[in-house]
């Protein structure tokens, strides 16, 4: 008599999240086996985080149902998620270097009577976990004195004594090294096989490969596959799963390119980058494209002289690389990644905004010409087609694609010759999009020199002239852009399966 089929630990059916004019989860269903590290992979975009924030109980699903052992599972907080068995592990650490291991693993989960703490089943609990998942902590150390990846065990020790039986682990990997990387894979093989389950997040395919028994591919927020690992052949399948379809690309070679070097980089290093070199030519749009963690925004960082790094960056025959301040006098304009507190004064107006990149353009003598300002930002209003009724209007109160244009507005007016822009369209309707698209070829043909640093490929499909691949903090590959670009290669590349640079 053949046994029962064991239920899965974890299905969910029908699972939807709609935003106002996006559905960022479409319809998913599928199902994770108990006591197997099932491992979650999909694009930037692609919903996995919308995923994970539903079976966290950050958000509410749109429809669709979530069952955990068998039982509906409604989570409405991360609180209510841990007692229903779910617990995550996210790539930023939660621990609490001032207090001991041991303080750490009973953290919010303490015991008290008449307002005093007191011993409980739960100390020895989460000693005894500590102990089979990595005996050479010592719980009475303090988290201080501890690695990244040992402070990673000790959330990973708080969530299993906490009595989860799913653990989700958001890139667990990114900030470790290869030996640790090791040990962690060593700690999650230790949890599986003592009745944890793991649902793993990793844009590392290799990872995926060595560790997983079962994958879950996204793409465009639906569902496209769950398979065993072995029956997936190999990088290729997992890649074809996750790009599935035609990139829209209206990229069009333009003329104007020169091949005179405007800015030049060469052994850039730091905490993340790894002996990047390139250059970027006048008037040529240029991409930096990667996953998480591939160094997109640290190399926009170093080039405008927000982070410092060793290595040598040349703008216009001239070495730079002081201070941001030194940047902009230079000619060098960057809009950041979050516009709302890096890239605006929200409490300040258009007008305001616009011109503090470059208040001497605007002053004589110590005389501030007012008229010039209010003209400047009403020509840049019409210009980048600013969607307001008064120059007067505080930035907080524009939307997201305007308070974007209010940020190129700002760097425009700073005469920048090299404009870094760190994900310029996120968060922009599509409207808005396509708007900011034609801004940068327009300014490309003026002879402006952009590099576009964005995790989306359709984005530097479209608009780049040059693509620089990264991942983990390395240039991998550089490409030329036109119609016969390998997706596939490309996604093999920022995935950990190495390339090539050109000359």
């Amino acid at each position: 008599m053949t046994g029962e089929q064991p239920s899965p630990i974890l299905s969910v059916e029908g699972l939807t999240k709609d935003y106002p004019g996006v559905r960022a989860v479409d319809d998913v269903s599928f199902a994770v086996e108990r006591c197997t590290v099932h491992c979650l992979v999909g694009e930037n975009g692609a919903g996995k985080s919308t995923l994970v924030k539903m079976l966290t109980g950050a958000l509410q699903p749109t429809s669709g149902t979530m069952r955990v052992d068998g039982s509906a599972y409604q989570p409405t907080n991360p609180h209510q998620a841990r007692e229903g068995g779910i617990a995550t592990l996210f790539q930023e650490l939660h621990v609490v270097d001032q207090l001991s291991v041991h303080e750490n693993l009973t953290l919010g989960m303490e015991r008290a009577r008449f307002g005093f703490l007191v011993e409980s089943d739960l100390d020895r609990r989460v000693v005894e976990t500590l102990a089979m998942i990595e005996p050479s902590i010592d719980p009475s150390a303090r988290v201080s004195s501890l690695s990244v990846a040992q402070k990673q065990i000790v959330e990973i020790a708080r969530s299993a004594s906490s009595g989860a039986s799913i653990i989700i682990m958001d890139e667990p990997t990114a900030a470790l090294s290869e030996r640790e990387v090791e040990r962690l894979f060593g700690v999650i093989r230790r949890l599986r096989d003592s009745d944890v389950t793991v649902i793993y997040i990793s844009h590392k395919l290799d990872e995926i490969f060595e560790l997983g028994d079962a994958v879950t591919v996204l793409r465009d927020g639906k569902h496209i596959a769950t398979k065993p690992l072995p029956e997936v052949a190999g990088r290729s399948e997992l890649i074809e799963m996750m790009i599935g379809r035609s990139v829209f690309q209206d990229y069009v070679p333009r003329a104007t390119v020169g091949d005179e070097a405007v800015l030049s980089a060469t052994g850039l290093n730091n905490h993340l980058l790894k002996d990047v070199s390139f250059h970027i030519n006048r008037g040529e749009i240029v991409g930096f494209y990667g996953l998480v963690g591939a160094g997109k925004t640290e190399i926009a960082r170093a080039l405008f002289g927000a982070d410092q790094c060793s290595g040598e960056i040349r703008f216009k025959g001239r070495k730079i690389g002081g201070s941001p301040k030194q940047a902009i006098a230079s000619g060098i304009a960057l809009v950041p990644e979050e516009r709302r507190t890096q890239g605006l004064f929200t409490t300040l107006t258009i007008r305001e905004n616009i011109s503090v990149m470059n208040l001497r353009r605007l002053s004589d003598a110590g005389i501030f010409r007012s008229a010039d300002e209010r003209s400047a930002a009403v020509d840049y209003v019409r210009k980048l087609s600013i969607a307001t009724d008064s120059i007067e209007k505080h930035t907080e109160k524009l939307s997201g694609g305007n308070q974007q244009k209010v940020v190129f507005a700002k760097c425009l007016f700073a005469d920048a010759d090299l404009l870094l822009l760190d994900e310029p369209t996120r968060g922009v309707d599509v409207g808005a999009k396509t708007e900011i698209y034609e801004i940068i070829r327009n300014l490309a043909n003026k002879g402006t020199s952009v590099a576009v640093f964005s995790s989306e490929l359709e984005e530097v499909l479209g608009i780049c002239d040059r693509i620089f691949l990264l991942f983990s903090g390395a240039l991998e590959a550089e490409i030329a852009n036109g119609p016969d670009v390998d997706m596939a290669h490309i996604l093999n590349v920022v995935t950990g399966g190495g390339g090539s640079v050109a000359p």
